[in-house]
C-alpha cells in the first residue's frame, strides 16, 4: 500500500478556490489510479474525482463537474485537486486514495462516474475543506 498525504485544505469563502494536494512517499505513482473523495459527518463518503494511470481516464462527480480539476504528477509523485467557485456543500473532509492498476481494465474501471471506494486499498488521513463566510 501507498502512503498518502493530503494538504491544502482550509477556511475559504463561498466563490473562493482551494489547491489540495496528495504527496505519496516511497513508490511512484505511476501504476496507480488516484481519487478523491469526500466525507460529511452523517453522510456517506462520496467519490469527487478520478484519474487512472495508464490511459489517463478522469472522471468527476456531477455536482463538481465544471468546477474542480484533478491533476497528476506521477514523477512527483504528487496529485493535485484545484477547487473553484467553492460553496458551503463542498464543506468536508477530503481523502485522497489510490488504486494500483490491474492492466486487464481500462482507466473506467477505476475511475467510473460514480467511484467505488473499496477499490482503492491506498487512503491518506483527511484534509479539511469548509467554505463558509
Amino acid at each position: 500500500q501507498l502512503q498518502l498525504v493530503e494538504s491544502g485544505g482550509g477556511l475559504v469563502q463561498p466563490g473562493g478556490s482551494l489547491t489540495l494536494s496528495c504527496a505519496a512517499s516511497e513508490v511512484s505513482l505511476e501504476k496507480y489510479a488516484i481519487a478523491w473523495f469526500r466525507q460529511v459527518p452523517g453522510k456517506e463518503r462520496e467519490g469527487v474525482s478520478c484519474m487512472s494511470s495508464g490511459d489517463q481516464t478522469i472522471s468527476y462527480s456531477d455536482s463538481v463537474k465544471g468546477r474542480f480539476t484533478i491533476t497528476r504528477d506521477n514523477a512527483k509523485k504528487t496529485a493535485d485537486l484545484q477547487m473553484n467557485d467553492l460553496n458551503p456543500d463542498d464543506t468536508g473532509d477530503y481523502y485522497c486514495a489510490a488504486a494500483l492498476e490491474n492492466p486487464y481494465y481500462d482507466g473506467r474501471y477505476y475511475c467510473s462516474a460514480v467511484l467505488a471506494p473499496f477499490l482503492f486499498e491506498s487512503w491518506g488521513q483527511g484534509t479539511h475543506v469548509t467554505v463558509s463566510s
